[in-house]
């Protein structure tokens, strides 16, 4: 089975909260009742201050929130061959090219969708 990441961007340009919340939902919900998408690459980037922005903490707390709905929640710089979820979920779904894999980005989330 060939695993399809749907990637979303929530930081360019910068939107409002709200707005950022309805786009993740409507791409969890289209991953979920998708045949073909299995992954949810969040981008949220890093933020200014070299400490993680203000969208990087939403998406952190909206996954959080959301937990019961995920397989799991991996955030950028823990994405890697070498992390368990990560081995886990491309061995169900499938080796596929990503080139954030194993690139340490802080700026992305991946969630991996029930």
């Amino acid at each position: 089975m060939q695993a399809v990441i749907l990637t979303i961007d929530v930081a360019h340009p910068p939107r409002h909260p709200d707005v950022v919340e309805e786009d993740l939902l409507r791409a969890w919900s289209q991953v979920r009742n998708s045949s073909s998408h299995h992954i949810l690459k969040i981008i949220h980037g890093y933020g200014s201050s070299g400490k993680g922005g203000a969208t990087k903490e939403l998406v952190c707390n909206w996954a959080f929130r959301q937990k019961g709905k995920f397989k799991a929640v991996i955030a950028g710089e823990e994405y890697s061959v070498y992390n368990a979820a990560t081995q886990e979920m491309r061995s169900e779904v499938g080796n596929y090219a990503d080139a954030d894999l194993g690139a340490g980005n802080a700026g992305i989330t991946i969630v991996w969708v029930k």
